[in-house]
């Protein structure tokens, strides 16, 4: 492939993978911990021996895919210009017996030939796996290699070993303990102004049009991870080529320099990314949200004041929040009768704020199996952790975490998955996560979920009145042409009784009314007048009247 392009294009040479400090950004903290613990002892071993004591044998780093690990290691290399031997752990496992072996001891072999080097291990779950989950010798042998060679440190000089995973529970936890992998450091999503940092790495080569706002990019990415935001700022500049493309056949004719120099990706460009970039923290479980704003729904302001506040208020005034001693809420339960707004609520702030929203239905987690339920539910809290701050939404949590004393089943669901959920929500303290459920039957909840510190606030939406009403139908009718006869102060007097999704319905069916009448005469456009209402009225269920 390398010889291809060689032939095509004009002094072609493979590039080198390199990294540096500059190009890490949202991370001081761990970059400054990992210096100190790898660069120090490697290049400065008298400061350890001055202060009597040894200096760490291995660092182990942790976070979501993407956060950045091997980039920090490559950086470390680079600066430190010690020997560095990266290793691919998956292909450590050899097919013959004892080659695993030897590779590993052929590794340490090479780095004990240098006066400091540095070995680091890329996904270290594969290759030392725990051996109480594993059922084949060849990992279990490979495991016991690794942690003898671990331990002939004092022979080995000036050698320091660095690893990575994303699943830093399947390791084995002898190599975790002191003496081998002495320091762990987790690499969490970078906050506001560490994603401002990440853009501007990104974009230091990119000709920007003088609308694009990265301040305001980084606002609206709260959990984006460094390769989150890598492949934002890539798709942004795909979709100003694709403008390109609209505009000429670039196989074809492709732009001169002149032509080349005003194309610039502008701020249209981020937006449209943002809506093609899944969050890849959140990517296996966010389902579709439908697109609801605040101004979709008609009435229910205290209900909506108050999750604005629930949401907003601890993002925008954090260190009011810090100074006051004050926890913000953990959970929010909404509760009423089917059809007044529940999940229309919860749909509208995933859309309206600048946060991760998960959704997930209750039943969704429900297994056969025994042990699937919960893990199930711990991943979705362990999802939300690393997308924070972020919003998870349980609908109908009433089929989730019942009334563990109404379990009889031989299985014992329930009281596994509500123990799970419990324990769950206890461990979000200082986490930035919002627990948002919906019921229509808050009796059949286990009383452990209402306590304070877990559902904190539960909030009970009524039935509209007759003002919520009449914003109702203005809401469902504001695209229409409505007839002289029409009356909306009318309809919401007539409609006592009726949830919010029954007018809905009421709506719908007189706009088919009309659309019927208007394809039957061949009509281009049509106007709902009242018999068409009417003749909803009649076909309309009975209401849920109190």
């Amino acid at each position: 492939m390398d010889n291809m392009f060689a032939k095509i294009i004009p002094n072609f040479r493979k590039p080198e993978i390199t990294a540096t400090y500059e190009d890490i950004g949202g991370l001081k903290k761990e970059v400054a911990r990992v210096r100190e613990m790898v660069e120090l002892p490697l290049l400065h071993p008298e400061i350890f021996e001055h202060l009597g004591t040894k200096p760490p044998r291995g660092l182990l780093l942790y976070g979501s895919p993407g956060c950045g690990k091997t980039l920090i290691a490559r950086a470390v290399a680079q600066k430190s210009g010690v020997h560095f031997i990266s290793v691919n752990s998956a292909e450590i496992i050899q097919q013959h017996y004892g080659e695993s072996e030897q590779r590993l001891r052929e590794i340490f072999d090479e780095a004990q030939q240098y006066p400091a080097s540095v070995i680091f291990f890329d996904e270290i779950d594969a290759l030392a796996p725990n051996r109480e989950n594993v059922l084949g010798d060849l990992e279990k042998r490979v495991v016991s290699e690794l942690l003898a060679l671990m331990d002939g440190l004092k022979s080995r000089g000036g050698t320091i070993v660095m690893a990575a995973t994303n699943l830093p529970n399947q390791i084995d936890p002898a190599l975790r303990r002191p003496g081998r992998l002495d320091r762990e450091i987790e690499i969490r999503p970078p906050d506001s102004q560490g994603r401002l940092e990440i853009l501007r790495i990104h974009t230091r080569n990119m000709p920007l049009n003088d609308d694009v706002d990265l301040e305001r990019i980084a606002a609206k990415t709260p959990g984006f991870l460094g390769a989150d935001l890598a492949a934002l700022c890539r798709e942004a500049s795909m979709t100003c080529l694709r403008e390109l493309e609209t505009q000429r056949d670039l196989f074809v004719n492709a732009p001169g320099k002149e032509e080349l120099s005003l194309v610039k990706v502008s701020m249209r460009h981020f937006m449209r990314a943002l809506d093609d970039v899944e969050l890849s923290t959140t990517r296996d479980v966010v389902s579709e949200v439908p697109v609801v704003h605040w101004s979709d729904i008609g009435g229910l302001d205290s209900a909506k004041r108050l999750l604005r506040d629930a949401v907003e208020l601890p993002l925008k005034h954090a260190v009011m929040f810090e100074k006051a001693k004050i926890t913000p809420s953990r959970g929010i339960l909404l509760t009423g009768k089917p059809g007044t707004g529940k999940t229309l609520l919860a749909s509208a702030l995933g859309t309206e704020s600048e946060v991760n929203f998960i959704s997930v239905r209750g039943p969704e987690l429900i297994s056969k199996w025994v042990g699937d339920s919960e893990k199930g539910i711990r991943e979705i809290f362990k999802k939300a952790r690393q997308s924070a701050p972020s919003i998870l939404f349980f609908d109908e949590v009433d089929a989730l975490v019942p009334e563990r004393k109404n379990d009889s089943g031989a299985s014992r669901v329930s009281e596994r998955t509500t123990g799970q959920f419990l324990s769950e929500m206890d461990g979000l303290k200082g986490k930035n996560v919002l627990v948002l459920a919906a019921t229509n039957r808050p009796d059949l909840l286990d009383r452990a979920l209402l306590r304070p510190g877990r559902f904190d606030i539960t909030l009970e939406l009524p039935l509209p009145d007759v003002d919520a009403r009449k914003s109702i139908f203005e809401i469902h009718t504001r695209q229409w042409t409505l007839g002289d006869d029409v009356s909306i102060d009318d309809f919401a007097e007539r409609s006592e009784g009726f949830s919010g999704a029954e007018i809905e319905a009421l709506c719908h069916m007189a706009g088919m009314n009309a659309m019927r009448e208007a394809i039957d005469s061949n009509a281009e456009n049509f106007i709902i007048t009242r018999k068409h209402f009417d003749s909803a009225w009649e076909n309309l269920t009975t209401p849920s009247t109190p």
